[in-house]
């Protein structure tokens, strides 16, 4: 199947999900495992209303906290502060940018993961380019629902280092 088409169907799956829910649910996993890694800098996410929204870590888990922020072809990182309305209908950072070299984790959304680590996104490549160009490790938060034995990807795709699920946190490469 070819991504536009699975890019489709992910999205009419996502409507079937409680996020709400799961949201909570991966949230909660991904604590015990932040708290033994001990990620101080991370890169968290506004969430589309198809994502799980996990800015409720911010509460769970003490660290700094940061947003991405569309520019260009790329992203800018940015301390958790203001939101405005942004491209794609996002809400972004209002602060000043920082070094991407700061953060120790990054966790990335998507349509789905595979168990490889490699993400179905939007088809921008914004956070294949971002992953490409730090340092920081990387979690996929994905329900099981959508998590495939296998997604079709090219050559510039970044998997992740991690995925985690409402069932836990695990390495995949």
């Amino acid at each position: 199947m070819d991504k536009p088409t699975l890019r489709r169907r992910c999205l009419r799956l996502w409507r079937t999900l409680d996020r709400e829910r799961l949201s909570r649910q991966v949230a909660e996993a991904l604590v015990p495992w932040l708290k033994r890694r001990g990620f101080q800098a991370i890169l968290l996410y506004h969430p589309l209303p198809h994502e799980l929204n996990l800015l409720p870590l911010t509460q769970l888990y003490p660290a700094h906290y940061y947003l991405p922020k569309v520019a260009d072809l790329g992203l800018t990182v940015h301390p958790l502060g203001p939101l405005a309305p942004g491209p794609f209908g996002l809400l972004e950072p209002t602060t000043e940018a920082v070094d991407p070299a700061v953060l120790d984790l990054v966790v990335v959304p998507g349509l789905a993961f595979d168990r490889e680590g490699y993400r179905l996104g939007h088809g921008k490549g914004y956070y294949d380019r971002f992953l490409a160009s730090v340092r920081a490790e990387s979690v996929g938060v994905v329900p099981t629902a959508l998590l495939f034995p296998r997604l079709p990807h090219d050559p510039w795709d970044v998997p992740v280092g991690h995925l985690a699920t409402e069932e836990g946190v695990h390495r995949v490469r």
